[in-house]
């Protein structure tokens, strides 16, 4: 199918979606970590035909990130220990974000930090600069996987008095909307929701990575250099499924979908569940295109269906 073709068919269902502040022009984004910062996949995919793309993570100081190895592939899914190496907030703002503000296509930045601190200034910082280059920062996600230096190392998303602290914090100091993302390493994935929603998300974002390692049976090692790391990829979709479907009937905010999305069957799983948007990721390391090819099977359900927008299917599930 011709791009002219693809257009053309993609024109016949609407696909503008709305989340809460932020507007894509299809529902279909990039998952933070997976995507560079988009001029590492401009050879395979056109960033101008996707909703969005999420940058790598930022942190207010440069980070090289964990010693190696750190990535390690498992049965259906991939194990990472990245360790957030990013060029920290000051690089960023010079010399990354002048190349995002000229792409055609949302741009939402992924922020993480240490403390609260870091997450105040991040914020703050971030605000000005996207003002700067014409308001091209749609919308901040905020990590809270982090671990929580003040409370001992904890995660601030394991706890919901620590993720409602963080993301209140992050309210006060930008304009921009805010998503929320969730890390599944909790008893209760709806007590995190809804305490980030009273702290002022506009949208959640779920799942983050699942905590796992693997072990070399020839060293007799763990394969990872930080023992253990996040796991990703097909292996982890049926917990996010569960975990947004349970979400969607906790708050009132939209949901942006991810963990283990490959194809366009998964996609309109996760917005039947109650996604109004999902988030590719792992999926792009096999296949560089497969963002577009869940955005056009998307399009063939829907015309197939009788629906008019793609809008239509979210939450059906319930």
């Amino acid at each position: 199918m011709t791009k002219s073709e693809q257009s053309t068919k993609q024109n016949k269902v609407c696909l503008e979606t709305k989340l809460n502040g932020l507007t894509l022009r299809n529902p279909v984004l990039t998952a933070s970590g997976t995507y560079g910062f988009g001029e590492e996949y401009a050879p395979y995919c056109s960033v101008a035909q996707l909703g969005a793309i999420t940058v790598k993570g930022i942190t207010p100081l440069p980070r090289l990130g964990n010693p190696v190895p750190r990535l390690a592939e498992t049965p259906a899914g991939l194990l990472n220990a990245v360790g957030l190496e990013n060029p920290g907030l000051e690089d960023f703002r010079k010399n990354y974000l002048p190349k995002l503000a000229a792409l055609d296509t949302a741009v939402i930045v992924n922020i993480s930090g240490f403390s609260l601190e870091d997450y105040a200034l991040l914020a703050g910082t971030l605000d000005e600069a996207s003002a700067e280059y014409g308001n091209c920062i749609k919308a901040l996600e905020v990590n809270i996987s982090c671990p929580n230096i003040q409370d001992g190392g904890m995660a601030f998303g394991t706890d919901p008095q620590s993720a409602e602290q963080v993301i209140a914090l992050v309210r006060k100091n930008t304009k921009l909307p805010i998503i929320a993302k969730l890390t599944p390493n909790v008893t209760d994935i709806t007590e995190i929701a809804k305490a980030v929603e009273s702290g002022g998300a506009n949208i959640i974002s779920l799942i983050n990575t699942l905590l796992g390692m693997s072990i070399d049976i020839s060293t007799q090692r763990p394969v990872l250099a930080n023992k253990f790391g996040g796991l990703s990829g097909p292996a982890i979709k049926p917990v996010a499924l569960r975990m947004v479907y349970q979400v969607f009937e906790a708050v009132n905010i939209p949901l942006i979908g991810m963990g283990g999305i490959s194809t366009w069957q998964d996609a309109v799983e996760f917005m039947l569940a109650g996604a109004s948007a999902v988030s590719i990721g792992t999926a792009n390391f096999v296949n560089p295109l497969a963002p577009l090819d869940v955005l056009h099977g998307l399009v063939d359900y829907c015309e197939q269906r009788g629906y008019k927008a793609s809008r239509e299917l979210v939450g059906l599930a319930h």
